[in-house]
């Protein structure tokens, strides 16, 4: 844990704010990917003429596929937040246990990890 971070045991109040931030940015993802898949699903019903059009169609399916993958992702982990918070975990790191600094939580409340562990994850070192 950085030493230069504040990092508190999260109170009941703000668990709530949390909470809070998790459901919008639940309820905006949502709203996201189902405006890709609409967008997807008018992209493989438009008729192509030339390769060009096939390519760049192939493309667009491709990119709106991979970034559903993405966000069904962050929705899982925002899930698993909200359950922390209902079972009172949330707020420490799920790997170390060590707290997560509170503006580390204020911008990815989603979290699980504290920033060494995040670290280490990204590295492909964490389970």
């Amino acid at each position: 844990m950085s030493s230069s971070a504040k990092a508190v045991k999260v109170t009941k109040k703000e668990s709530e704010k949390y909470r809070r931030a998790l459901v919008e940015k639940k309820e905006a993802l949502s709203q996201e990917m189902l405006k890709n898949k609409d967008a997807g699903q008018e992209n493989a019903e438009e008729i192509t003429q030339d390769i060009a059009d096939k390519a760049s169609s192939s493309y667009t399916k491709e990119f709106l596929f991979s970034l559903s993958d993405g966000e069904r992702v962050l929705l899982q982990q925002i899930d698993q937040a909200l359950v922390r918070i209902d079972e009172g975990t949330y707020g420490p790191c799920t790997h170390c246990g060590s707290p997560i600094p509170e503006k580390r939580l204020e911008a990815v409340p989603w979290t699980p990890y504290c920033v060494e562990c995040m670290e280490l994850a990204e590295k492909g070192i964490l389970d």
